[in-house]
């Protein structure tokens, strides 16, 4: 009877072993599976859009929502091909600021990559969808969470944009409820010296 229970163990530890080693296979990153802007433009998509509204789960926006200020981006062709520069502009204590980034060019056209301080600390950044002329549509992919931006050519934008903005959202499960629009109102032209926030690594 020793011998047997002895045999058993030997064949099953072995292959207990095996299976512990085994690593869970990786889930491909949701922003993966966003779909890029067909024949993406960035000439066409560079210059001053206006932020319409936001959807996310951010704890931030969750508790703050009511404290969103008029935001406008301006994006410029850059010098480097590999490489856009972005300018946000918006009020922070009734003061105008200007956050200066650069997005690193991807393999694909419309997809970009946002480097922050520390290690594994980057934001991956989609255009899913734009008209050039009157609205865009982009996604935010960062530690395995999207959010969605609505941004448009004008302050105001058309309600059948709204819908479809909304749909993608709920498409990533963000729902209504987390969908926050923005002031058409008391947006920043620019900042001075001294409110400028530069985000780009030299």
């Amino acid at each position: 009877m020793v011998c047997i229970k002895l045999i058993f163990l030997l064949m099953v530890v072995p292959l207990s072993q095996g299976r512990r080693s085994r690593k869970p296979p990786v889930s491909e990153n949701p922003i993966e599976k966003i779909k890029i802007q067909d024949n993406f433009n960035l000439k066409r998509f560079s210059g001053k859009w206006f932020l319409i509204g936001v959807a996310s789960e951010c704890n931030f926006l969750k508790t703050n929502n009511y404290k969103v200020q008029a935001t406008s981006m301006v994006i410029t062709q850059p010098k480097e091909e590999k490489k856009v520069s972005v300018s946000t502009f918006r009020k922070l204590d009734g003061i105008c600021w200007e956050i200066r980034q650069e997005y690193q060019k991807s393999k694909s056209d419309g997809r970009f990559l946002l480097k922050g301080r520390g290690y594994r600390n980057y934001v991956d950044v989609v255009v899913g969808e734009t008209d050039y002329n009157s609205y865009a549509i982009l996604y935010y992919g960062k530690q395995r969470t999207i959010s969605l931006k609505l941004y448009g050519r004008q302050e105001d934008i058309g309600n059948d944009i709204i819908f479809k903005f909304e749909k993608y959202a709920v498409d990533q499960n963000i729902q209504e409820d987390f969908v926050y629009y923005f002031p058409k109102y008391g947006f920043c032209e620019s900042a001075d010296e001294f409110h400028i926030l530069n985000e780009v690594k030299n």
